[in-house]
């Protein structure tokens, strides 16, 4: 992924000295659970990790070696070998190329795991902080892009909490199937290596032994990783697109802040442009394109083959450094999001109170009206304020007591007493309770 949408603690995670060392760390603990188990000498386990440790991996030298041998696992080897010296013999006894690369392609991914769930909990912080703030600035709520009726603009960020809360749970969950370990050998036989070593291995690298492998880690745990980010990749873009269509110019309800300096266009002065909303709609659609390939990466031949590696190679550093890019850009979006109240309760007002229809029909249902004569009743009204150009204000209301069938059960009082907005929101703090908890 390019340094533009990357932040430099999930880069390292994938970084080849990182990955080395990874590499390194298992084949160590490996030749101590075989010395354990009396099959290699102590000395040859304490000087692996002794000189090993101390080492600076080379990587212009792997490279080369890789060149040479066209197998990156035993490039790796032959680099430690001149580092580690005779004892190197005893590294990767019994093992084979896929216990070291699924059981370090585990490793990262529950890294990258633990620093998005941190990202989510700083936009959970956010989000919550924001929705209190603004948990009775009332808005209309919209359906097909249409006026329906009011919600508040806390309602709005409570529920991208809820769902949040939602993706933090899948993340976790997903990390703690794709935690294994697999150290089993040729076509996961343990034929030629102890299970104790799997198990202590999996223990120092904070990781659970794979039930079963077939040489390699069932690719399903992967799929439904990736396919967890792609979810919440998802709840990003739908929360940048809510943001993106109330900064439009005629709504307008609230707006990116616009840095002192910051330019819209190069080519229109006036502009201030929703740029960091639009970016994660597209950061989303990069980190959903990644789910189908981990998808298909499932079906591999027989025991094994090799036809998951490139995909992973990409999808895993690339998919784990957007999302992370993502919900720390969407954290400080939501931080800085600038809301005016002032508008939202104009653009409510817009149409003249057509958002109170419902009421009345149910008053009206109430008073004795059949439900098709009551909705009947209301459309006409509100279809008539549709038409209507310039101040709205009371049309609605007016032109409800002047309809016959309407004024037979119903008063001008009783009418307008149904355009009070704040019968709307009296559910409002049962709703965050069930949100947030008890406050």
């Amino acid at each position: 992924m390019i340094p533009r949408y990357s932040r430099p603690e999930m880069v390292a995670i994938w970084s080849p000295q990182t990955r080395f060392r990874i590499w390194f760390e298992i084949e160590a603990h490996a030749a101590t659970a075989q010395a354990q188990l009396g099959i290699i000498p102590q000395s040859a386990a304490d000087a692996i990790w002794e000189k090993g440790t101390a080492a600076e991996f080379d990587l212009d030298r792997i490279d080369e070696i890789e060149a040479e041998v066209k197998h990156d696992v035993i490039a790796f080897l032959t680099h430690l070998a001149e580092i580690v010296g005779p004892e190197a013999r005893f590294v990767h006894l019994g093992m084979t190329s896929s216990d070291v690369l699924d059981t370090t392609l585990a490793v990262q991914l529950c890294r990258a795991a633990d620093l998005m769930t941190s990202a989510l909990d700083a936009l959970l912080a956010a989000l919550k902080r924001r929705a209190f703030e603004h948990k009775s600035t009332i808005t209309i709520g919209r359906s097909h892009a249409i006026h329906a009726e009011p919600t508040t603009f806390g309602l709005k960020l409570a529920q991208a909490y809820a769902e949040f809360s939602r993706a933090r749970t899948r993340l976790q969950n997903a990390r703690t199937e794709i935690a294994t370990c697999a150290i089993s050998g040729a076509v996961g036989t343990f034929a030629n290596i102890d299970p104790r070593v799997e198990a202590h291995v999996a223990n120092k690298m904070g990781l659970v032994i794979e039930p079963i492998s077939t040489q390699v880690i069932p690719r399903d745990r992967h799929a439904m990783f990736f396919a967890t980010l792609g979810v919440v990749a998802s709840s990003i873009e739908r929360l940048a697109t809510e943001i993106r269509h109330l900064q439009r110019t005629e709504v307008l309800e609230v707006e990116e802040f616009f840095a002192k300096g910051q330019k819209g266009s190069s080519a229109m002065p006036h502009k201030r442009n929703p740029v960091l909303s639009e970016n994660l709609t597209g950061l989303a659609r990069l980190v959903r394109g990644m789910v189908t390939p981990a998808l298909e990466n499932v079906a591999l031949w027989h025991e094994r083959d090799i036809s998951h590696s490139s995909v992973e190679r990409m999808i895993g550093p690339d998919a784990t450094i957007t999302l992370h890019f993502a919900l720390t850009r969407l954290t400080g979006l939501i931080e800085n999001l600038v809301i005016y109240p002032r508008a939202m309760a104009e653009n409510l007002n817009r149409l003249g109170g057509l958002h109170n229809s419902q009421r009345v029909l149910l008053a009206l249902t109430k008073a004795g009206l059949s439900r098709e004569a009551a909705y009947s009743a209301v459309q006409r009204s509100a279809m008539q304020v549709w038409q209507e150009t310039g101040d709205r204000t009371g049309t609605f209301a007016r032109l409800l007591g002047a309809d016959p069938e309407i004024a037979q059960v119903l008063s001008r009082s009783e009418i307008d007493a149904m355009f009070d907005d704040a019968y709307h929101l009296k559910n409002i703090d049962l709703i965050f309770e069930r949100v947030f908890g008890p406050s």
